[in-house]
């Protein structure tokens, strides 16, 4: 069992509604079912697929829902953005069982938060559950293992079961069924994508400009598609978690580029599998990419997990001089470059025109510090 930072009993509160967001297959069933075996409180656990959950926290009948979970002290909602109405329905139980406890998890964040936000206003609490984090193996592996399989993490990382299985023909197999399967169930499922091919190219598209800086307008020209759809795939694509992404910092000085974003994969195995590219790291030509992409996400994954707020950027010119990733924290700078190896040189401009912000270079040797939060 690989420990995951959340511990549920932690944050869960009777009246209140406990919201657990997350990539599909990323554990948040094996996390609430460690919840539940470790509570002598009665619990009920349902999915919101099933068409009778569905009807019935659909409605607005308190009558048939408190018959629902009557005896019971834990009530649990799986894939709660299948039910219609859901925030509603929740909302009528912790009102009326102010002792009951609530969970409900979803694997988009689009669909379940628009249907829970408004009724459940002030009576939630929001988690996100990521694939793997650093910080997470941490607690079983010391530095020098985490380090001697960083390759492996490059290319496979970061699903829970992806870190079980041993075989790399495996891992393989299990990261294109991922793709092929789950990757865009929600959307399709929950929205209305009349193309899904589109999707996988952008997706495709994406997973090849990883580090780049790409805007809307060249996307939609690459895609042969119009910009409002480039926009709306990509928001769906990072409600989903599929991706994230970074905008260009700056003070609005004229040299500085502000309007086209950097994209990242929540998972690097995700990427490689789009793109069919599971070749060791000797043989590719996209290191840097991964290792940006890598050290971005964990980054990220950390500053949710710890609620060590920071804005987040890259920063470039036009006369292409740049930094990799930029945290706006406390009124302070803070910039990092990635490099798999060691070299790197300040940009002059950046020196000129923020001479207060502190700069790292974070490569092999002293990532830990970067993800895990030391540095």
């Amino acid at each position: 069992m690989i420990p995951r930072y959340y511990e549920l009993q932690e944050y869960v509160k009777p009246g209140k509604v406990l919201v657990l967001y997350g990539p599909r297959r990323v554990g948040k069933t094996t996390l609430i079912r460690s919840y539940i075996q470790n509570t002598n409180e009665k619990y009920k656990l349902v999915s919101g697929e099933s068409r009778e959950v569905q009807d019935l926290l659909g409605s607005d009948d308190f009558k048939k829902l408190s018959e629902f979970i009557e005896g019971y002290a834990i009530f649990i909602v799986d894939e709660a953005q299948y039910v219609p109405n859901i925030g509603q329905g929740l909302k009528i139980l912790v009102d009326e069982h102010p002792d009951l406890t609530v969970i409900a998890t979803g694997s988009s964040s689009f669909d379940l938060a628009n249907k829970i936000w408004e009724p459940l206003t002030g009576r939630k609490k929001t988690l996100t559950l990521y694939p793997m984090a650093q910080m997470e193996l941490r607690k079983l592996y010391n530095p020098y293992e985490l380090q001697e399989r960083l390759e492996e993490y490059l290319i496979y990382w970061a699903y829970p079961e992806v870190l079980t299985i041993r075989l790399k023909w495996e891992k393989i197999e299990y990261l294109k069924e991922l793709v092929n399967s789950y990757l865009l169930k929600d959307i399709l499922t929950l929205e209305t994508v009349k193309h899904s091919k589109t999707l996988f190219d952008l997706l495709r598209l994406l997973a090849f400009q990883v580090w780049q800086e790409v805007s809307y307008n060249e996307l939609a020209t690459a895609l042969g598609i119009n910009v409002k759809t480039v926009e709306r795939y990509v928001d769906l694509l990072e409600k989903t978690f599929i991706i994230f992404s970074l905008s260009g910092y700056s003070r609005n000085l004229r040299k500085e580029i502000r309007k086209k974003s950097k994209f990242y994969f929540w998972d690097l195995g995700i990427r490689n599998a789009l793109i069919s590219q599971f070749n060791e790291l000797p043989l590719r030509d996209d290191i840097g990419k991964l290792w940006e992409n890598f050290c971005v996400i964990e980054r990220k994954k950390f500053l949710e997990y710890t609620r060590d707020y920071a804005n987040t950027y890259f920063w470039r010119t036009y006369s292409w001089q740049e930094v990799d990733y930029v945290e706006e924290k406390d009124g302070k700078l803070f910039w990092f470059e990635f490099k798999w190896t060691k070299t790197s040189k300040i940009p002059e401009n950046w020196k000129k025109m923020y001479p207060t912000a502190s700069y790292s270079v974070i490569n092999r040797e002293n990532y830990l510090d970067f993800v895990c939060g030391t540095k």
